[in-house]
């Protein structure tokens, strides 16, 4: 041959084929009916392959002794030597213990199994929920699968638009604590100002994790402040990461709204309201995970990278139930485009797996867009850009004709940048003598800056349309400490566990442009329309430091009692020092019936958000514009109105329940919980600058501001919730087919004990009432639903699988603002006598929700689910008195109801595109 190279490479190549070794066979289950899409691996290797439509494979292996490794969700998993073979047939045994997974949430132990646990943690499998929803985020597919997990996209409501703050078991957002790979989490920048959820609190957001890094989701449902620290005093939910290699799968999705009910677009002779589309709120989501091996010792990096993108909503009532929507015409979701990155590696330093290099995080950015309440100009002209004789100025565009030609408006759009960065690094291993050991660094930050568009400064005329808001960010450093061991011969087994934890947080608040908060002309509205900027008299930039060490214990008594304890002490730089226990026991009554319970104490310390926030904004009340000042903890304004100092919030936590096993395929869990919180941590209620009654040196400092009310962070109020977790799963595998029933259920009710009320707001009894209104206590009791079930059937036959997910949402009831804006007792006149009042209240009575969706299997590589979230258009009531329609959209969303339950969009269908190679 002329070319050597090419000779070379040809004997290479021989050579290689001839150290190769294939093996075939087919995979079936005990009855002998093929499985599909068995994971065949050499181990140790890259080399992989899945089994075919009638259970076949093939196999190229590096050589003819290696071994192989078959597994397959919801049996066992096997490793059979090849040795030399060409032909290998494999009966896999279905392995029912895919109902009592080993979780890593609430004990230090490293094998508990969750029917074996002191305490309720869901195991939720992402991969499971995500490909038969329209559901593309985080939060909205665990408000779906767990019943105790409650979310409500928002909307009028400034920054609460842009991002998704969830509870669990009825508490504040800010009441949970997340943790990623066992490790904590940091917060959002953002805090809540208005909503129908966590008022006043901020949170983790979920969504700037893609859903295809997560392996599973485990809620720890009870009080763990005494092993996690601060914000656990509802729970804690563990996003466990994928950690799987040689193999590359990708997820490709599309969903919209049709909703021929409330969508304006189905009636654009109406000529009053924004639409866009029949089909609406159009969203796509794109993501690729892929994991290889790292190194010989049996390390891994697995990463996924994600873009989602959804367009607006737009919901009216268009059956003239009520009155014209002048408030809110464009009521609705807002949009948003957001790319994240995530990975999680492990690399063995030592050959037996006692030391180990770990690291995971990731990186996200959302661009979101959404719509303010409606300047009208009949009604407010100082908000609009006019010349010298008060004249409207012209601006196409973004000041709009009604079609009759009787009104002029326009709506300000509030956009917000979100980046999220977060970076774990550690090493743990064991020591010769049985310790186990986990040191790791964690940080995190979140900046959450917000623009306006579409909008005037009313003093500068209509030249400028954009402005810089400002925002805020937050900072999280937390260096951890793990030692554990495992004692056998003490009794049946004792497990210690101790620890230390420095946490380091800074917040920042920077103001926008001037022309985003100035004012111009003292006849004018100030600032931007829609959202004033931050000004620099906001500005802050604070520091925190935590310092904290636990001890945790385990006790198996005897083979069927197990005990176990925490104490964790911690002393925060700014308020000083908090201490909390746990006590918890598992008591194995029979082989398959266990009943567990625990009491423990909790703390959350207010948030350096809750402390500095600082805020001049716009509200709608009552039909009345004004600017409302939100002053930080620290401010003589504060200070004036009595306000003290924020203190860390402190619970005690009661739980008792069973597990309950009857057959290997069927289980049962039920748990009843008490939680009993003081001095939780919210907004209070506006005062108002006009009221000379109140301290004279608050009401100058409102004045000098030029805003008409002001309200403050206050440990405000103690409440007690109480309820019952039921979960029934029922999962069989037989011959080629599949079925699982589950139902899981929350049952709660949650009470105002007390309202703080300091010393100098505590003088009069209007004075006491707007401390913490009537509306502001409905708000805190509708956290969740009292009822909320969600049953989910799944059947699969061969390559194909339906399912049907039906959520029933319990009634709530949320007040008005009333006819004098103040959420006081609230009241409105009837339409037939305005001499009669009757309570501005609204009552969302309890729904169902039906989600549908089928799944096909094409070979093993590819999978095609096709669906409809919510497939009746059932939606919340209309939010209004029937006697009194003409006070409508008096609620805070400006629209025909509340963020409440389900949300407002209705009927969503769905395509998505399963890949795996």
């Amino acid at each position: 041959m002329k070319n050597p190279i090419l000779l070379l490479g040809l004997l290479l190549t021989i050579g290689s084929l001839q150290a190769q070794h294939s093996v075939t066979g087919k995979i079936a289950d005990s009855q002998g009916a093929p499985l599909i899409g068995v994971s065949i691996q050499e181990k140790n290797a890259t080399t992989g392959a899945v089994s075919d439509l009638d259970g076949t494979y093939s196999i190229r292996c590096s050589n003819p002794n290696v071994t192989l490794v078959f597994s397959y969700v919801g049996f066992g998993t096997q490793e059979i030597p090849v040795n030399g073979r060409t032909e290998i047939d494999v009966v896999l045994e279905t392995d029912y213990r895919i109902l009592d997974q080993v979780v890593i949430t609430g004990s230090r132990r490293s094998n508990r199994t969750q029917t074996e646990t002191t305490v309720p943690v869901d195991v939720i499998m992402m991969k499971q929920v995500a490909q038969s929803s329209a559901r593309f985020d985080v939060t909205s597919l665990l408000n779906a699968s767990a019943p105790s997990f409650n979310f409500n996209k928002q909307s009028g409501s400034d920054g609460a638009d842009h991002i998704d703050l969830a509870t669990l078991r009825g508490l504040g957002p800010d009441q949970t604590l997340v943790l990623v790979n066992g490790k904590r989490r940091h917060q959002t920048a953002f805090v809540s100002v208005f909503g129908t959820r966590g008022r006043g609190n901020s949170g983790a957001d979920l969504s700037a994790i893609p859903v295809a890094a997560i392996d599973r989701v485990e809620i720890l449902r009870d009080g763990a402040s005494a092993q996690y620290g601060s914000d656990a005093i509802a729970g804690v939910i563990n996003l466990v990461l994928r950690e799987n290699t040689d193999q590359i799968s990708a997820d490709i999705g599309y969903s919209a709204y049709h909703d021929p009910k409330y969508n304006p677009a189905f009636k654009p002779e109406i000529g009053q309201y924004v639409y866009d589309n029949k089909l609406d709120g159009n969203a796509f989501n794109a993501s690729v995970n892929y994991g290889l091996n790292l190194g010989p010792k049996g390390g891994f990096l697995n990463a996924t990278f994600m873009h989602s993108e959804s367009g607006k909503t737009f919901r009216q009532e268009l059956d003239e139930i009520l009155p014209l929507s002048i408030y809110r015409r464009a009521h609705g979701d807002g949009s948003f485009a957001a790319q994240s990155a995530m990975f999680n590696m492990e690399l063995p330093i030592r050959e037996d797996d006692k030391f180990l290099f770990y690291a995971f995080g990731g990186i996200s950015a959302k661009n979101s867009d959404a719509y303010a309440f409606t300047r009208n100009f009949s009604a407010r002209p100082e908000r609009f850009p006019t010349d010298a004789k008060e004249n409207l100025i012209p601006k196409p565009g973004i000041i709009f004709n009604t079609s009759d030609d009787s009104e002029k408006y326009f709506n300000p759009r509030i956009l917000t940048e979100i980046n999220d960065l977060s970076l774990a690094v550690g090493l743990r291993g064991q020591t010769n003598k049985g310790w186990s050991w986990d040191v790791s660094n964690v940080i995190g930050r979140n900046d959450f800056h917000f623009f306006g568009e579409g909008t005037f400064n009313a003093g500068l005329g209509a030249d400028q349309t954009s402005f810089d808001d400002g925002g805020f960010s937050f900072l999280q450093n937390t260096v951890n400490l793990n030692m554990s061991k495992e004692f056998p011969d003490i009794l049946q087994g004792f497990n210690f566990a101790y620890g230390a934890e420095l946490r380091l947080e800074n917040y920042q608040l920077y103001a926008g442009e001037e022309a985003s908060y100035k004012n111009y002309n003292p006849e004018k509205a100030s600032g931007a329309q829609g959202f004033p900027g931050y000004q620099p008299s906001d500005e802050a930039d604070e520091n925190r430091s935590t310092v904290g060490a636990y001890a945790d214990v385990e006790l198996d008594v005897t083979n069927r009692w197990l005990v176990a304890a925490a104490v964790r002490l911690e002393n925060y730089s700014d308020f000083g020092f908090t201490s909390n226990f746990k006590l918890a026991s598992r008591f194995k009554a029979a082989d398959n019936f266990n009943l567990r319970g625990s009491v423990s104490t909790g703390f959350r310390a207010p948030s350096l958000q809750q402390v500095n926030f600082s805020s001049t904004f716009t509200t709608v009340q009552g039909g009345t514009i004004a600017e409302v000042k939100i002053a930080p903890n620290n401010s003589p304004i504060t200070k004036a109105a009595g306000i003290a100092a924020l203190n860390q919030e402190q619970s005690l936590n009661l739980s008792l329940g069973f597990t309950f096993q009857p057959v290997p395929e069927f289980s049962v869990t039920l748990d009843a919980y008490r939680v009993t919180v003081k001095d939780r941590v919210v907004l209070s209620g506006q005062f108002s600058a006009d009221d000379d009654s109140l301290n004279p040196a608050l009401t100058k400092a409102l004045k000098g501001l030029n805003v008409s009310l002001a309200q403050f962070f206050a440990n405000a109020v103690n409440t007690t919730n109480q309820g019952i977790d039921l979960v029934l799963d029922y999962n069989k595998q037989a011959a080629n087919r599949g079925f699982r029933a589950l139902l899981a259920a929350n049952f709660q009710d949650m009470t105002i004990d007390k309202i703080n009320v300091p010393d100098l707001l505590n003088d009069t009894p209007e004075h006491r009432a707007t401390f913490l209104t009537d509306r502001e206590q409905k708000f805190i009791l509708a956290s969740a639903p009292p009822m909320k079930i969600a049953t989910t059937l799944e059947y699969g036959f061969g390559k194909f699988s339906l399912g049907a997910r039906l959520t029933y949402f319990g009634e709530i009831e949320l007040l008005g603002y009333g006819e004098d804006g103040l959420g006081i007792n609230p009241m409105v006149p009837t339409d037939a006598d305005e001499s009669i009042y009757v309570e501005d209240k609204y009552i969302y009575g309890g729904k169902l929700v039906t989600d549908l969706y089928a799944t096909v299997r094409f070979g093993a590589h590819v999978n095609l689910n096709v669906g409809a979230d919510n497939l009746f258009n059932v939606h919340p009531d209309l939010g209004y008195v029937p006697v009194a329609a003409g006070w409508a959209f008096n609620n805070e969303t400006g629209g025909p109801w509340d963020s409440v339950q389900m949300g407002g969009n209705g009927r969503r269908y769905f395509v998505r595109l399963g890949l795996q190679f």
